[in-house]
């Protein structure tokens, strides 16, 4: 197991290396990232410049989410050759339908994601580390029928047994349906709910089944959001960006917190890091500017940031235990 043991500090906070950070749920894939934005091109491709800030907020590692078996297939190759980028492959709720559609039909589709998986296992040397992202949504229904993704549900959860991997589950608006076929999934299983917003009770009844819970800016919107952060343990949370998604808003309950950092001595020399300053819109990108309302993986760091002033802990403490949570659940054992 790699070690997560924070640099040692030093005197001048210009000159300390950020805690190190594992962002469970990036989306990478995401054509705004190379500039297409809703089919148009908008600005050049800046994906390694993206990468690259991750790395200086000190987000060494970052899973990116396959949503679907095109999108896992694309989430495979972001990830080749390059240093700590892991994926999941698995359908969102979502694209549900993908399974009916597909040439040859769900038992098809199903085999596809499944040999997908077995050559690209982190067992045989890739980067897939969970299958995912897989679960309900039924906040969105124009998408995807209710009938049609708890048909398709259950069926991801043989790969994971399958493949003896982790789920990275999603779940909306869809709690007792979501647990009840967890339940009845005959064998153990373990993974992440991530992007959580469901209720402190709910999330307590996940980690009781044995499940981490994943954090980023759309679990902090409501003072919901932050009591689950005050009830679960920290080693049962997850940090996340959901990027190009889920960015922390001045709308936010968590915005306050977040601000604080801007009046922190002791942290001055992460602000840049972590939220770096002259966002552009993206018709006035130029190299090196960050694009406005486009999250990044480098705001990582913004959501251990929020939850260390909720639970009153050092931030190197929440970046090491969630650093090794994230380890342990998918099982990486090296991360420079």
């Amino acid at each position: 197991m790699g070690s997560v043991e924070s640099p040692p500090a030093s005197s001048d906070p210009a000159h300390q290396e950020p805690p190190r950070l594992i962002d469970i749920g990036s989306n990478l894939s995401d054509p705004v990232f190379k500039g297409v934005y809703r089919g148009k091109r908008a600005h050049d491709s800046d994906w390694d410049d993206i990468v690259a800030r991750a790395r200086n907020a000190g987000v060494v590692g970052q899973i990116l989410t396959g949503d679907c078996l095109s999108g896992s297939k694309e989430s495979i190759e972001l990830c080749q050759g390059q240093e700590g980028l892991y994926c999941t492959v698995g359908c969102h709720p979502c694209r549900a339908d993908e399974f009916d559609t597909f040439k040859g039909g769900p038992d098809a589709y199903l085999s596809a994601l499944s040999d997908v998986i077995e050559q690209h296992h982190i067992k045989n040397g890739g980067p897939v580390v969970a299958v995912g992202e897989c679960g309900l949504d039924f906040d969105r229904l124009e998408h995807c029928s209710k009938e049609v993704q708890l048909k398709y549900f259950p069926l991801q959860l043989q790969l994971a047994t399958k493949f003896d991997l982790p789920l990275f589950l999603h779940s909306r608006n869809c709690h007792a349906e979501f647990v009840d076929i967890l339940s009845k999934h005959p064998g153990p299983l373990r993974g992440v709910v991530h992007s959580h917003t469901g209720t402190v009770e709910e999330a307590l009844q996940l980690v009781k089944a044995g499940f981490f819970i994943g954090i980023n800016g759309c679990s902090l919107k409501e003072q919901m959001g932050l009591d689950v952060v005050t009830a679960l343990p920290l080693e049962k949370l997850l940090v996340e960006s959901d990027c190009p998604w889920c960015e922390v808003r001045p709308s936010h309950a968590s915005h306050p917190i977040l601000s604080s950092l801007s009046n922190s001595t002791e942290y001055s020399h992460l602000r840049s890091l972590y939220n770096p300053e002259g966002a552009v819109k993206k018709e006035k990108w130029v190299q090196g500017k960050t694009v406005r309302s486009r999250n990044e993986p480098a705001a990582t760091g913004q959501i251990a940031w929020v939850i260390s002033k909720i639970k009153g802990v050092p931030l190197e403490q929440v970046a090491s235990t969630t650093f090794q949570n994230t380890l342990t659940l998918f099982d990486i054992k090296q991360l420079k």
